[in-house]
């Protein structure tokens, strides 16, 4: 069902990016990785999706924030690749802080990230899914936005926010055969989460286990190919926010 089209997965250079681009060109599908600055990261997992699956994949450096930068990113993709049928936002960064001591900066700069990452992608890949009358976004967001987390009211927003987005989009493209999709992870074992590793809340998580990388990557799979799915936030969690 997926093999030879083309997914693009932003903050595809390591962890969860890097499981869902492994585990899509596993089922065929072609790979544009985004990355933010490592380069030679981004090139692996490119080599990798290549050598094991025999799929064409390649890297592009982009800061997700920008509007023309990703407006320019997507087009040398179409010009490298022909169209895209699968778009993956995953890029997220932390600066965490208690709210009344948070610096304004460490706010922006993760909601500009996070959430206006998502919204630069999805606004310059609409068109492609729109000509092709298909198209799948899958954004990948937090149980912090359903559930919020102390210390992380950035993240939190910008992912909270993400599900509004999913859903609105969701609702918008419905009718021309796109579907827009939310993975909501929980404790993932990532270097992202490797400061998480003696928090109280591992404890708490009901399947009691971090997650693996390999547990996101096979939610997004299925959202891949659910044709009657969208508007879904779906938790990948262990059952830590039901």
């Amino acid at each position: 069902m997926l093999k030879g089209k083309t997914a693009i997965i932003t903050g595809g250079s390591r962890g969860i990016g890097e499981a869902i681009a492994c585990e899509f060109a596993s089922l065929g599908v072609n790979i544009a990785v985004i990355y933010a600055g490592n380069k030679q990261d981004a090139e692996k997992v490119c080599q990798k999706c290549e050598k094991n699956y025999g799929v064409k994949a390649k890297a592009y450096q982009c800061d997700v924030s920008i509007f023309e930068t990703v407006k320019e990113t997507v087009a040398n993709i179409r010009d490298e690749f022909g169209t895209i049928h699968i778009l993956v936002n995953n890029a997220g960064i932390t600066s965490d802080g208690l709210c009344a001591m948070m610096k304004e900066d460490a706010f922006d700069k993760v909601i500009s990230t996070n959430l206006k990452g998502a919204f630069n992608f999805i606004r310059h890949c609409t068109g492609m899914f729109l000509k092709n009358r298909e198209g799948c976004i899958i954004n990948i967001a937090s149980v912090v936005g359903l559930t919020g987390n102390a210390g992380q009211s950035n993240y939190a927003a910008s992912k909270a926010g993400l599900i509004g987005l999913t859903k609105s989009v969701a609702k918008e493209l419905a009718s021309r055969g796109i579907r827009c999709n939310a993975i909501a992870p929980g404790f993932i074992r990532t270097d992202m989460t490797e400061s998480q590793a003696d928090n109280p809340l591992l404890a708490a998580i009901p399947l009691g286990r971090m997650g693996e990388t390999a547990d996101v990557a096979k939610a997004a799979a299925y959202l891949a190919t659910a044709q009657y799915v969208t508007g879904e936030v779906l938790r990948v969690d262990g059952g830590i926010a039901m």
